[in-house]
């Protein structure tokens, strides 16, 4: 009997201790064992430090409008390893993913966690025959598993602070490491990024000959309806709308309007400012600048209401960064962890809080939504769950009755 889900899960998690290590070498050797299936398909390729993955899933819905058979393929995910690829519009089935790890075991590289993910999707990919393959960036650009795919046309959604441990702790580092994935002639579209990160995005397009589009110059924020809430999405839909009308115009098949429209107004990305109840609002905000957006969005989203903040935060993150644009938007700050060993401990999350709103630390999760629901209710309030895909994705599974993995995995960083 060949392997099956389980399997695959077991044998991430033990590659997952490695942790990252960045480069492209081993995984070009892994795929050149596997017959090249990264030149079976054309590809778009995302990165970024916020909003990669609202584009790609905008992106995506966009070409499914138009008719196009297309493989999604993001990171991390919230509830199961499947859920970052998908083809057809649908969600990878575990055993065949085992199925094909058995071949990549076979070419006997060592690669990592997100190695072998990538290459998982793009063997998917190649045997679902996808018109086109949309794929987020993992980590950075230059040296990430993604960029030895074949794009005819890339992005960079927006640059800040994050991951510094890997990319640099300035943001012209930062963005040269992003800008790697740029390709030769191929069209490479940006967001609204500062002033340096714009200057190395502009030195590594001229360097290979890649057209140079901006947000706001070349090309602007979507005026459809998005079905993504927050401003800031409008951004990310400009970019969506870009990426498909280029790979249209690349392929052959241009992209109407009535496609551009369908597919953002039908967009869904689960975890991003989600309402999963009417006392609800789920949103994956980890870094700075994610917190900084759903504190923007919050006024509209909120309609007066008052408001309960959930909050956990991994280590590594910039813990005073996040918190430090949430703390004056709420009425109640509840500090709890989830349960990935990377979570800050409640307690120590509650005694980085800044001043402001009265604070309780409730170290489980469950426990912590269901006091903040019963708190809200009382005054016809709205309870956010933020600071940590983890715990949104803890959360959203327990209320939507999602499936889980029976060995929960999460990424190295």
């Amino acid at each position: 009997m060949g392997a099956r889900y389980p399997d695959l899960l077991a044998r991430l998690d033990s590659v997952r201790t490695l942790g990252v290590d960045l480069g492209l070498d081993r995984v070009r050797e892994a795929l050149r064992r596997l017959g090249a299936p990264e030149d079976k398909f054309p590809a778009v390729q995302i990165a970024g430090t916020n909003g990669k993955g609202s584009t790609a899933a905008m992106t995506d819905a966009i070409l499914r409008a138009a008719g196009w058979k297309t493989g999604l393929f993001t990171s991390p995910h919230l509830s199961r390893f499947t859920e970052r690829i998908r083809a057809g519009d649908v969600e990878a089935d575990g055993d065949r993913l085992a199925a094909l790890d058995l071949r990549i075991v076979a070419t006997s590289v060592p690669l990592t966690y997100f190695e072998v993910s990538t290459v998982l999707a793009f063997l998917l990919m190649a045997e679902e025959s996808v018109d086109l393959a949309v794929l987020e960036t993992g980590l950075g650009g230059r040296l990430d598993a993604v960029t030895t795919c074949r794009p005819v046309a890339t992005a960079v959604t927006s640059i800040a602070f994050d991951h510094m441990d890997y990319l640099g702790t300035d943001l012209r580092s930062i963005a040269r490491e992003k800008a790697g994935v740029i390709k030769p002639g191929v069209p490479h579209f940006i967001g609204r990024l500062p002033a340096v990160a714009d200057e190395e995005m502009q030195k590594a397009a001229a360097r290979v000959g890649a057209p140079l589009r901006r947000l706001g110059v070349d090309f602007f924020p979507a005026k459809e309806p998005v079905g993504l809430a927050g401003l800031h999405q409008r951004d990310n839909a400009g970019i969506a709308r870009a990426l498909a009308i280029a790979a249209g115009a690349a392929l052959g098949r241009p992209i109407g309007e009535a496609a551009l429209a369908a597919g953002l107004g039908a967009a869904r990305w689960p975890g991003r400012l989600e309402r999963i109840a009417a006392d609800v609002l789920l949103d994956c905000a980890h870094n700075p600048e994610g917190a900084a957006a759903l504190a923007a969005a919050l006024p509209a989203l909120a309609s007066g209401r008052r408001l309960a903040l959930v909050v956990s935060v991994v280590k590594d993150k910039d813990v005073a960064g996040v918190l430090a644009p949430l703390t004056g938007a709420f009425d109640l700050i509840i500090a709890t962890a989830s349960h990935n060993p990377r979570a800050l401990p409640a307690a120590a999350l509650a005694a980085a809080l800044p001043p402001g709103p009265p604070s309780l630390v409730i170290p489980e999760a469950r426990a912590a939504l269901a006091e903040a629901r019963q708190r809200m209710a009382a005054v016809g309030g709205l309870v956010v769950v933020a600071g940590s895909i983890f715990l949104v994705g803890e959360v959203r599974a327990a209320l939507c009755g999602e499936t889980t993995d029976p060995t929960p995995l999460s990424d190295p960083v």
